[in-house]
C-alpha cells in the first residue's frame, strides 16, 4: 500500500540527536566506509563542471558531503538534526574544508530557487515525513537541467542482502548486531521501485530512472530545461 503524505516519518529526525547521532557517526566512520564515501563522491559527481554547486539533503555526519567538497565542488548540506550539523561542521574543519552545513527541514529547504547543479540524498528519503513536499523542494532548488540522486534502501531487499551489506562495514560484534536490526526495521519504511516511480510521477519531476543493487536503489531525477 502506498504511504500517504502524513504517515511517513523521519529516522534522522528528533531521535537522531545527542548520543544516538554520535553513535551513528562512529558506526558510519570506519575506514572501509570512508573509502566507500570517497568512491561514491567521484561516481555521483562524474560529469559535473568545475565549481558546480552541490547540496546534500540529510547529510548526517557529513562524510559524503566532505568527500564531494574535497573534489573541488561548492557543497552545502541540510539536516533536521542539530547534532549532525555540529558533528559534520567539525568533521569538515578537521579535513580543512569549507562546507555550508545548515539545520532545517527538507520540506522547507533554506536555499534559494535554482541554486544547485546536483542534489544528493543518501539513506534518508524513506524517513521523510512529507515525501511529496521533499521532492517538490528538491526540484525547486535545482537549476534547470540539474539532477537529483536519491540513494536509499529498497523494500525489496532480502535478509541475505542485509547480511552481505553489514558484513562489508568493518564493524565490531555489537555494532554488527545493532546495524542489522536497524536495517531490518528501516526496510519496512523503504520504497519499492514501483512505489518510487508513482511518487516521482506525482512530483514536479514527472519521471525518474531507477537502478537496484544489493539492499539499495538509486533514483535519478532531472529538472527539465526551460523552454
Amino acid at each position: 500500500m502506498q504511504m500517504t503524505e502524513t504517515r511517513r516519518w523521519r529516522f534522522k529526525g528528533p531521535e537522531m540527536e545527542g548520543p544516538i547521532a554520535r553513535w551513528y557517526a562512529r558506526v558510519r566512520g570506519s575506514k572501509s566506509q570512508l573509502d566507500a564515501y570517497r568512491e561514491q563522491a567521484s561516481q555521483i559527481t562524474a560529469g559535473l563542471p568545475a565549481g558546480a554547486r552541490v547540496l546534500e539533503v540529510a547529510f548526517g555526519p557529513g562524510y559524503l558531503a566532505i568527500e564531494i567538497a574535497r573534489l573541488g565542488f561548492q557543497v552545502s548540506g541540510n539536516d533536521i538534526s542539530r547534532t549532525f550539523v555540529d558533528i559534520a561542521t567539525e568533521n569538515a574543519r578537521q579535513a580543512g574544508l569549507t562546507v555550508d552545513f545548515r539545520q532545517g527541514d527538507v520540506a522547507q529547504l533554506p536555499f534559494e530557487t535554482n541554486s544547485f547543479d546536483l542534489v544528493v540524498c543518501q539513506a534518508a528519503f524513506k524517513n521523510f515525513t512529507l515525501p511529496r513536499s521533499a521532492l517538490a523542494e528538491i526540484h525547486r532548488v535545482l537549476r534547470a537541467g540539474g539532477t537529483a540522486v536519491i540513494q536509499d534502501m529498497s523494500r525489496d531487499a532480502t535478509h541475505a542482502d542485509i547480511e552481505r551489506e553489514v558484513g562489508g562495514m568493518d564493524l565490531g560484534r555489537l555494532s554488527t548486531f545493532t546495524t542489522k536490526a536497524t536495517l531490518e526495521m528501516l526496510k519496512r519504511r523503504a520504497y519499492a521501485p514501483a512505489q518510487f516511480e508513482r511518487l516521482a510521477a506525482n512530483s514536479p519531476f514527472s519521471t525518474c530512472e531507477i537502478t537496484t543493487e544489493g539492499i539499495g536503489l538509486e533514483v535519478r531525477l532531472t529538472k527539465e530545461l526551460e523552454q
